[in-house]
């Protein structure tokens, strides 16, 4: 509707909406949390659980108000139909921007429950969304390195109880455990220091998500294989919030968590192995949907 706006300006007044909409979600979150922490009886701790998560989505319902008031980006997605909101679900994806969270939480709002992001224990402690994130059920997890066995052999596999016990609360309650696998922002810099195999993704983490479904097993159902390509070129946050991207390309694809997926992926070689090249798998063929992406944007853009 403000598109015709200069990008500075929409820049400008998109930044102090954000702020806004972040302030006014925040502070009845931390209230909330307070009392959901006062309540020791489950049933409370659960109506608490859903209410906060329902502040968390009006957050991001009023974060696309914004981008959509603002800007005229179009968000071409496809595979949503067979996502549902009362499922549990391991979503991963290749990362270009920071601006992909702000994007795919817009995509899936509404589609499955709000994503939720595995935290490092130690981040429970920063100030006020410490707390947030507590209240909003996102599980923080503590991971040691094999060279602190090594020196702490009593420790093994308290990391996983440690998690799974975060994740007790999503056995009667649906979630999107939301996962980067690659572990960082796409650059050609991290791609050449890499020596990725990839063309146009960087190597995947598959002990990230191996964790995450020993920890949860039985917990999740379903795998959301995101894809997220930008014919404009992999934008920076101001790029964004000033209405330069005009196109994204989605891909999503679902499948079932079976059997074969599941497995003690700390302590069980041969079933690690197997995962990983599934994840490598997976990677080899999201290369080959970025391509697709791209040819179907080009395409798109020559029949304009």
């Amino acid at each position: 509707m403000l598109h015709f706006l200069p990008g500075s300006i929409i820049g400008f007044f998109s930044v102090i909406l954000y702020f806004a909409n972040t302030i006014l979600w925040l502070v009845p979150i931390l209230v909330f949390s307070l009392l959901k922490a006062l309540g020791p009886i489950a049933l409370w701790q659960k109506f608490f659980s859903y209410l906060l998560d329902q502040m968390a989505s009006n957050w991001v319902l009023f974060n696309t108000f914004i981008q959509k008031l603002f800007t005229k980006t179009k968000i071409n997605a496809v595979g949503l139909e067979k996502l549902k909101m009362k499922d549990w679900y391991l979503v991963i994806s290749n990362h270009q921007s920071w601006t992909d969270i702000l994007i795919l939480q817009r995509v899936f709002h509404g589609k499955i429950p709000f994503l939720k992001f595995f935290l490092k224990r130690e981040l429970i402690y920063v100030p006020l969304l410490g707390l947030a994130w507590w209240a909003l059920d996102f599980p923080f997890m503590k991971r040691y390195s094999q060279h602190f066995l090594k020196k702490n052999p009593h420790l093994k596999g308290k990391d996983i109880e440690t998690t799974k016990k975060a994740c007790e609360k999503f056995k009667h309650k649906p979630v999107s455990v939301m996962n980067f696998i690659e572990g960082t922002r796409f650059t050609p810099q991290k791609h050449k220091k890499q020596n990725s195999p990839f063309q146009r993704l960087l190597k995947p983490k598959a002990g990230g998500i191996g964790f995450v479904l020993q920890a949860m097993k039985g917990n999740l159902s379903k795998v959301v294989n995101v894809t997220i390509y930008y014919p404009d070129g992999k934008p920076n946050f101001l790029d964004f919030l000033s209405g330069k991207i005009k196109q994204v390309y989605i891909a999503i694809e679902t499948q079932d968590i079976g059997e074969s997926l599941k497995g003690d992926y700390v302590n069980d070689r041969a079933y690690k192995i197997q995962f990983q090249k599934w994840v490598n798998q997976l990677w080899l063929d999201k290369d080959i949907k970025m391509q697709q992406l791209e040819e179907q944007a080009n395409k798109d853009m020559s029949c304009r």
